[in-house]
């Protein structure tokens, strides 16, 4: 399921505007060169959620160039998604057939399905990840014990007690040897990555301030209608409407604010200590969702420097989906209008004006998602360390911090926050086709919302 806004690219929509000039990255994985490096040198690929971004990152994968890949299996708990996403792909792949190879019987339609689909893989292929985050720690569990090499998008945690589960599988996926990937994909970027240079050689002194803007009208499943009358399971409509729902995403500042908060923490070299927020929701008519519409987040650095998130989805305002970062010598652009191209720039003062222009990032800009393949793919082919776990599931932490801070209206910590004992879906790995949803609707069939300085430990 892609994200869709007034500005800036969605999985979606670079699939459809990259992927048929060969994205020249791809998915792909093995703990022992030997696995892979023998006759074929074909590296298995199943994808576990067939969403958009699901379906983008298997075309990343089967167009890597350094070697063949071959996509075998496929899982997700609707038909009609898993059916789009592989007629989408051999679409896509029309002139090599060969990369799509899911017969009936590899097509896994249940809660169980991540299991069937990873059973098909043999240790050293590739697991791609693409369900709503709520479920990653679940599969990534799994896939460890079965030996892949996994890419899972982000965020991959939606709570403390989440982010401790996953910081410790991190620990034991780099005890195997398992090559990680996470869809944060703007550490990718190298028009960022020669910024963040800069700022590391003191071309803008020390960062003092950050700014980070994702202004946009209603995106993607955050705005949610009550469940339709013939949508008969309360558990499926709360997943196809994942990002309107805190347990199965984290919600609209966990989904789609992630990026601006690491890139930014990336500029900074630190994640921040602690955070307080501000937040409402505003014309809700018939929405039934947990999201605001507005979030205003001051992060704190352990140095005593500010970095400020605004969050916004209501239609009919401006729109801007950009970070900037100010220091003590001058200012930067880290993003100009969404995702890629970032445009980077670096003023000599703090207007940001043509006339003191000190640097812009060469154009064009390699896409930063098929760069994340690309980067993942010679770590497993020539097996090298190579693990975002701990980093994915720290950017998750920090973003769960701030959506903290705004949902109850008090100052949390990063030590609080990992340490928060409030998991939204502590039984998650036990959802099946009949279970109830991890959240139920109240009597007027809405559900629990957010309610800062009233409920001030948890969300709702």
């Amino acid at each position: 399921m892609s994200e869709s806004s007034s500005s800036g690219l969605s999985r979606r929509e670079l699939l459809k505007t990259t992927g048929r000039v060969a994205a020249a990255t791809g998915l792909a994985g093995m703990i022992v060169p030997k696995v892979h490096a023998a006759e074929s040198n074909t590296i298995q690929v199943a994808l576990v959620g067939c969403g958009g971004r699901g379906t983008g990152a298997a075309v990343n994968a089967l167009s890597t160039t350094s070697g063949p890949t071959k996509l075998v299996a496929m899982a997700d708990v609707f038909p009609k998604k898993l059916h789009g996403s592989y007629d989408a792909l051999k679409a896509q792949f029309a002139e090599t057939p060969n990369k799509i190879d899911v017969a009936d019987d590899r097509k896994f339609v249940s809660f169980d399905g991540y299991k069937q689909a990873m059973d098909c893989l043999n240790p050293g292929d590739v697991v791609i990840m693409a369900t709503p985050p709520g479920f990653r720690w679940v599969h990534f569990n799994y896939a460890i014990d079965k030996g892949l090499n996994v890419f899972m998008e982000k965020p991959t945690t939606v709570d403390g007690p989440t982010t401790r589960k996953m910081l410790e599988l991190a620990d034991k996926s780099v005890a195997k040897n398992l090559k990680v990937g996470v869809g944060l994909m703007c550490r990718h970027c190298t028009a960022r990555q020669e910024l963040h240079d800069r700022i590391k050689n003191d071309e803008i002194g020390d960062i003092v301030l950050m700014r980070a803007y994702r202004a946009a009208g209603p995106t993607a499943h955050a705005f949610a209608l009550p469940k339709p009358a013939d949508f008969s399971s309360e558990l499926l409509y709360q997943i196809q409407e994942f990002h309107a729902f805190l347990w199965a995403s984290g919600g609209a500042f966990s989904d789609f604010l992630i990026h601006n908060i690491d890139e930014c923490c990336w500029m900074k070299d630190a994640w921040p200590v602690e955070a307080k927020g501000f937040g409402g929701r505003h014309y809700r008519g018939d929405f039934i969702d947990q999201n605001f519409d507005t979030y205003t987040t001051e992060y704190t650095f352990a140095d005593g420097s500010k970095f400020m998130l605004e969050g916004r989805t209501v239609e009919g305002c401006y729109p801007e989906f950009a970070s900037y970062a100010h220091g003590s010598k001058g200012s930067a652009v880290i993003s100009t209008a969404g995702h890629s191209p970032a445009r980077c720039r670096i003023y000599r003062g703090q207007k940001m004006d043509s006339a003191d222009l000190a640097w812009r990032c060469k154009q064009p800009e390699p896409n930063p998602y098929q760069l994340e393949w690309d980067h993942l793919m010679q770590a497993i082919r020539e097996d090298k360390p190579y693990n975002e776990c701990r980093r994915g599931a720290e950017a998750s932490l920090v973003t769960s911090m701030g959506r903290l801070a705004c949902h109850t209206g008090q100052v949390v910590t990063y030590d609080q926050m990992l340490a928060h004992d409030h998991e939204f879906a502590p039984d998650i790995d036990k959802l099946t086709m009949d279970s109830p949803a991890p959240l139920l609707a109240g009597s007027d069939g809405k559900y629990a919302v957010p309610q800062p300085g009233i409920n001030k430990t948890r969300e709702y």
